[in-house]
Formats: C-alpha cells, sequence, structure tokens
C-alpha cells in the first residue's frame, strides 16, 4: 500500500510519539510518524468537495493499516471550520487520544526545520495567501521566533482590509480598492474599475468597514499590485495573478529597487504603502506593466532582506526558514537570497517538501511530537 500511493518518507530530527496530522484545507497532505521517520501522502486535494473529503478519511484509514500505525495524538490546524479539523477532532474522541491545535505558519517553519534536523530556535518568515492566526485573524506575511512546540510573532506585514472576505482572493481588483482606501484615494475607486459590477458595492464596504476583515497576507498584496496594474482582475486559480507578475518581471529582467518604497516601524511591521503609491501612479495607459512588475519584486526583495537583517541582529538567531507558497516565487527567492549574500546568517528554504500547504502535515506533526516530548 505504501508504494501504491507513494508515501514519502523523511527522518525526524527526534524519535517521538507517533503522530497523525491531518493538515490544511488547500493541498491536503497527511503525516503519519512513527519513531523517527514521518510518512506523508501524496497531496490530496482542496478540501470543498465530498469526494476529496472522502479521499482523506480513506488515505487515514490505509496509511495507519498500511504502516502499521496506530497515533498517540493528533495534530491539526488551528482553524476551527476546516474539514481536516472536524476529521481530527472526531478522530481523537473516536481513539481516545489528544489532539493539538497548529497555528498555520508555526507549521510552515516546523516543517523547514525538519528537512535541515534544526531543534534550536530560528527565526521564521512565513508569506502565503492566508492562514488563520493565533489572534483569529488572516494571517499571510509572518516573521515568527519558533523554539520547538513554541512561537512568538515578532513580526508582520502592514495590515490590508479584505473588502467581501474571501471573495477578494478571487478578485484582485478588490485588493487594489482595499489600497486605495489605505492610501486616502477612496475617490478613484470607481473611476479604475468603472467596469466591474461590485465596484459601487465595495466602495460603500470600504467606506463604512462592513465586512472587510483583516489580512497581513503576501499573497494578498501580490493580488493588490496585480489588481493596481490591471494584471488578472479576476483570477480562477490560486495564485494566478501573482504568477502572471513574476512571468511579467522575469520577461522585463533586472532592474533597481525603491528604495524608499517600504517601512519598518518600531513594532517590526513591514509597510509596503510607498511602493504601492507608486505602482498606482505608474499605471496609466502608456505604463510598461512588465517593468512595474519587475520593481514591485526588486523592492520587495530589499524590504524582506531588510526585515530579515534587522530581525537577526535583534533577536541574535542566525538561521532563518523561508517557508509558505509564496516561495514557489523563484524570483523572489533568488533577489532576497542575492540580498542576503554576505549576511552572517543562513537561510533554510524547503528542499524535500514543497514550500505550500501540502507541508502542513509535516510541521504539525513535529510541533505535536515536540510538545509530547517536552511537555
Amino acid at each position: 500500500m505504501t508504494e501504491e500511493i507513494a508515501i514519502k518518507t523523511i527522518v525526524l530530527p527526534k524519535r517521538g510519539p507517533s503522530v497523525l496530522a491531518c493538515g490544511a484545507w488547500l493541498k491536503n497532505t497527511i503525516c503519519l510518524t512513527n519513531g523517527d521517520k514521518a510518512y506523508i501522502s501524496p497531496i490530496i486535494g482542496d478540501l470543498n468537495s465530498a469526494s476529496v473529503r472522502k479521499t482523506l478519511d480513506d488515505t487515514v484509514q490505509h496509511m495507519c493499516e498500511a504502516l502499521n500505525i496506530r497515533p498517540d495524538v493528533v495534530a491539526h490546524d488551528l482553524h476551527p471550520d476546516f474539514y481536516s479539523t472536524h476529521f481530527a477532532c472526531a478522530f481523537a474522541e473516536e481513539n481516545n487520544i489528544p489532539k493539538l491545535a497548529v497555528q498555520h505558519h508555526h507549521a510552515h517553519i516546523a516543517a523547514i526545520c525538519v528537512e535541515y534536523d534544526v531543534i534550536r530556535p530560528v527565526l521564521g518568515l512565513a508569506l502565503d495567501g492566508v492562514g488563520l492566526g493565533a489572534d483569529h485573524t488572516a494571517w499571510g506575511g509572518e516573521f515568527l521566533q519558533v523554539d520547538g512546540a513554541e512561537f512568538g510573532r515578532i513580526g508582520h506585514l502592514s495590515p490590508l482590509v479584505l473588502p467581501g472576505g474571501d471573495r477578494a482572493a478571487r478578485e484582485p481588483w478588490r485588493m487594489a480598492a482595499a489600497v486605495l482606501a489605505k492610501l486616502h484615494r477612496s475617490d478613484e475607486i470607481m473611476q479604475r474599475f468603472a467596469n466591474q459590477p461590485g465596484a459601487e458595492m465595495v466602495y460603500s464596504m470600504l467606506l463604512s468597514e462592513v465586512n472587510c476583515p483583516v489580512t497581513t497576507s503576501m499573497g494578498r498584496l501580490f493580488d493588490a499590485a496585480a489588481g493596481i496594474l490591471g494584471v488578472n482582475l479576476i483570477q480562477t486559480d490560486e495564485a494566478q495573478a501573482a504568477r502572471r507578475l513574476q512571468h511579467l518581471a522575469e520577461e522585463h529582467g533586472q532592474v533597481p529597487a525603491l528604495m524608499d518604497g517600504y517601512q519598518i516601524d518600531e513594532g517590526n511591521i513591514l509597510n509596503f504603502s510607498p511602493l504601492l503609491t507608486a505602482l498606482l501612479d505608474m499605471s496609466d495607459e502608456s505604463c510598461d506593466i512588465a517593468y512595474a512588475a519587475a520593481v514591485f519584486h526588486a523592492t520587495l526583495a530589499v524590504g524582506l532582506a531588510d526585515w530579515v537583517r534587522q530581525s537577526v541582529n535583534q533577536f541574535n538567531i542566525s538561521q532563518v526558514a523561508f517557508g509558505g507558497g509564496c516561495f514557489h516565487n523563484s524570483l523572489l527567492l533568488r533577489l532576497i537570497s542575492e540580498q542576503l549574500l554576505f549576511e552572517p546568517l543562513q537561510i533554510l528554504t524547503a528542499q524535500q517538501m514543497a514550500p505550500d500547504d501540502s507541508a502542513i502535515s509535516l510541521g504539525q506533526a513535529w510541533i505535536a511530537i515536540q510538545k509530547e516530548i517536552n511537555g
């Protein structure tokens, strides 16, 4: 059975109790551990259909039977509404074993730590679309200090709002409208997005601050840039707009960053509002969109590298793990790494696993093991 479903095996930094980790909502995978081995299923899929949910159920049963593992503890995402969370809680109750909720971005960084056998404190730069934060808001641009089963949020991206909630992730023009509101340029929303049927409603939402939850997501920052530049105003696939921006930037080639395109405040909050203002001012009919996309990437990289540098100095921790789906963007990863090339630090990136949510179950399992070992 293990060969039949192509289970991946990764050696853990330490032996521990057997854990069943149920993964995230997107790119769901299951992880089972035994001793110092973690067994990760192939990607089951996004858990928004009955058929995929049944596949999760079946995969857990098949893996437990084929590997002859009876879990001692179950780990799941912090989000209470995920099917994987519901499954984990039901499994724990049925088998009379403890369960552990694990914060999404903590799991991203923990998965990287497993790959590098890291058991000491690290800093973690977690950049993705969304994960429920410890404060129950939508995180996605996070700087964490991770020490085994514990973590602290030591910084984050400056918040944006999501007009219409989750719908804003599917319609980048809404994120652009959120930027306009943040920059006190709401009067431009109707003019820029007159061809969008919901423009007037979004304008009203932003003015009244109704149905506009807050996010610190890097994925939504990419969407905002795409919306501002007229790239994928509506997206049908996850990260479609971000991939298009990357392609355009690579097509154009290297450009100087806007060195005044970001700010890091005393609370270690990284704010790219100056960069977004510059993109808004570029986005007219004569704008070279590929050039603007390249400027966006270059400035993100400089700002993020500066954030890393300052945090390394502040916390005196020289290992920094990069996790989250935004690190599928090889251009962004390369540009950040080049900025930090001569710094006295070690960057840890995903090697055996992808940086995205398919690695979440591995991170959950490792956190649960350390929680059990250390009490």
